[in-house]
């Protein structure tokens, strides 16, 4: 049809082999996909695998852009949580050779369980936000 089309490839620690196809010749093909990967990922958490951002029909910018900016912390903070809770209890790996679930998931889950169940994790949950924010940060805040 007369389009140019270029292709890049990289074979993934796991084996399988990332195939990028672009219209542009640049040897950065593979780490613009990566970087707009990154972005996918977390729009697809703030929408409907995490936060179901577009059920707020929110409609003034100034408020759409606050939302997702407390909603970007709120998947960092899931995420982080998520990666140390997997270094204390390691997400189970499927036939498929993939995690059961995202270290995403695994911390909103922990999270979602200290918001209703609180006082049982408490401990957890504060040594969780000392290791998360430094110890610093927390002896300047009074706790």
């Amino acid at each position: 049809m007369g389009e140019e089309v270029y292709l890049s490839a990289l074979k993934m620690p796991d084996g399988e082999l990332l195939i990028v196809a672009t219209d542009e010749l640049s040897g950065f093909s593979i780490k613009k996909y990566g970087l707009r990967w990154e972005i996918e990922t977390l729009f697809a958490y703030l929408k409907s695998n995490g936060f179901n951002f577009e059920g707020t029909h929110i409609t003034k910018p100034e408020r759409i852009e606050k939302l997702l900016a407390i909603l970007t912390i709120a998947f960092c903070w899931a995420h982080k949580t998520g990666e140390w809770k997997h270094e204390q209890k390691t997400i189970e790996i499927k036939k498929h050779r993939r995690k059961a679930v995202s270290y995403f998931r695994y911390g909103l889950d922990v999270l979602r369980d200290i918001a209703l169940n609180g006082v049982q994790q408490m401990d957890d949950f504060l040594n969780h936000i000392v290791g998360f924010l430094g110890t610093n940060a927390l002896s300047g805040a009074g706790i």
